[in-house]
């Protein structure tokens, strides 16, 4: 009853079984992706095992089973390295001689019973304890919603959709594609992987012909990020909450389900039970500089998908190979600067809208990442020598130039602050679909910066950085005594800090009609979903990358 050697083909769980006979896709995801996020079904199933999760109650050996033995074990694990399976079987029940497993459900049966996907799985539990020398010829699923217990006779047939089910999991697993997204399916809007799986979407990229796109996700994430940004705050753990702890005023909790990840600025400490929690909630910690530049990232052993992150090397190795991916990225960032200056700008900037609609057309059909990075340039210094005319006269600012390192100005460091939140939520997005934020396809490797994090920033930094400052100077939310002159720089005071921070956050949890995809959805939302498109393209599931271009 043991399992495989670690190097050796790993058995699948039976309730894996379960989840391709519902849809082949759903299983590769969870097996051989490691991707998994909780719905309420998902949620419910978790309380209705935990009763029949503890062990209790003993199984003696087949040649030790007398017929007069009556059995009741929970929690029994079985393993067949001949079937590759392994289950941990609910209930076990024997008399006679015999044994049947009794799997629960939180549910109730289908209108002609139970669902293939349940009784198959319930057929495999059989074929284990088969293999293991009991006789088992019937198992009963329990509904725990309608407290129904339904035999199901282990017949030929079933049997036999268990086993052919059984090799196509196998061959399913060993291919190097994700199996397609079932099409326009009622099983979808349930689903608990649906955000991660994008069957809509994807299949619209694919070119497949669709009616209108379901929105089969929530508008706005449940959770988002904490900031600390007092310098000598604490952040610590009070039962399931962080508590933030601040040198002056009371002290702040959030529950560490309503957490996204967890920003810190500076001289912020950390408790150890704190680190643990976020760790084992998949929650990270990004740590930052004073001034917003990225320094660290504490995060859970989460993601086991190396072969997506291997392809992720092997395409930014490949110049030619990850050029298609630069373009896109490239030519959605000259086109929603352009949409910036035509919705912006005082004047009627013509020739330099013309100019960028060249350039986009240019990055388009360059030979070399070494060119493309020419166009992105000149597109670049077009866009901010126009900046300016963006602001309003009375916004009491001016602005020549882009200046990055420090910032000389106002403008350019507040751009500079919000360009670090941006970069930092792109790799937070990233991180959440299993891509390393360091290596990227356009911004190559330089130590300590998130490259792919700036790739995918690139297509928002317009539509959120570039959008937020111009609110915030142009509505005179910020003065010119909201900075600090230390020599040629120029930064922000720490109120001045918030109000960008609170602005930011309001701009991401901004509603737009996806341009695309027809439906509504946030601005973080909209980021993910674009990391996860990101991801797919790289896996080999899409033809190429399609940008989030605004209209």
């Amino acid at each position: 009853m043991s399992t495989l050697d670690a190097d050796a083909t790993p058995l699948v769980p039976a309730r894996m079984l379960n989840e391709f006979a519902y849809c082949p896709r759903l299983f590769y995801l969870e097996w051989v992706h490691s991707e998994f996020a909780h719905s309420q079904d998902t949620l419910e199933g978790v309380l209705v095992h935990r009763r029949v999760d503890e062990e209790i109650g003993s199984l003696p050996a087949p040649e030790a089973l007398a017929p007069e033995d009556r059995i009741a074990a929970r929690s029994v694990l079985l393993s067949s390295p001949d079937l590759g399976m392994i289950a941990r079987l609910d209930l076990l029940e024997g008399a006679n001689g015999a044994v049947r497993p009794i799997d629960y459900k939180k549910g109730a049966p289908g209108p002609d019973g139970p669902w293939e996907p349940e009784r198959v799985q319930l057929c495999a539990q059989g074929l284990l304890l088969r293999e293991n020398g009991y006789r088992c010829d019937e198992g009963v699923l329990y509904f725990v919603a309608t407290k129904q217990r339904v035999p199901v006779v282990f017949d030929d047939s079933l049997i036999a959709r268990t086993r052919g089910l059984l090799t196509e999991l196998r061959q399913a697993a060993n291919q190097t594609v994700a199996p397609p997204p079932l099409v326009d399916s009622p099983k979808c809007p349930r689903c608990s992987l649906v955000g991660i799986c994008l069957p809509d979407e994807i299949n619209l990229l694919r070119g497949r012909a669709l009616g209108d796109v379901r929105r089969l996700m929530p508008g706005r994430d449940d959770a988002g990020p904490v900031y600390v940004v007092e310098q000598g705050a604490s952040v610590g753990k009070t039962g399931e909450r962080l508590v933030v702890r601040r040198r002056v005023g009371p002290p702040v909790a959030v529950r560490l389900l309503d957490v996204s990840h967890v920003a810190v600025y500076g001289n912020v400490s950390i408790s150890a039970p704190a680190l643990r929690a976020l760790a084992e909630h998949e929650i990270p910690i990004l740590h930052h500089t004073y001034g917003g530049w990225l320094v660290a990232v504490t995060n859970g052993v989460a993601f086991r998908n190396v072969e997506l992150r291997s392809r992720q090397h092997r395409l930014a190795d490949n110049p030619a190979a990850s050029l298609p991916l630069a373009q896109a990225i490239v030519v959605t960032k000259i086109k929603n600067q352009r949409t910036m200056l035509r919705r912006n700008h005082r004047l009627d900037p013509q020739p330099v809208l013309r100019e960028l609609s060249r350039l986009a057309t240019l990055a388009q059909q360059v030979a070399s990442i070494d060119q493309l990075l020419g166009i992105e340039g000149l597109a670049a210094k077009a866009y901010f020598a126009h900046f300016a005319g963006m602001l309003r006269e009375t916004s009491g600012f001016d602005f020549h130039t882009r200046v990055r390192r420090p910032p000389t100005d106002p403008v350019n460091a507040v751009l500079s602050f919000l360009y670090s939140l941006l970069t930092r939520d792109a790799v937070v997005a990233l991180l959440g679909v299993g891509l390393d934020p360091y290596r990227g396809v356009l911004h190559q490797i330089h130590f300590g910066r998130p490259s792919l994090a700036l790739d995918l920033a690139e297509e928002f930094r317009a539509l959120l950085a570039d959008s937020v400052t111009l609110t915030l100077l142009n509505n005179r939310v910020l003065s010119s005594s909201d900075f600090l002159q230390r020599g040629q720089a120029v930064a922000l005071k720490e109120q001045a800090r918030r109000s960008v921070i609170r602005a930011y956050e309001e701009r991401m949890d901004t509603v737009i009609r996806h341009p695309l995809f027809g439906y509504s959805v946030s601005y973080r939302r909209v980021l993910g979903v674009q990391a996860r498109l990101l991801a797919r393209t790289i896996a080999g599931e899409l033809p190429g990358y399609r940008g989030f271009i605004t209209r």
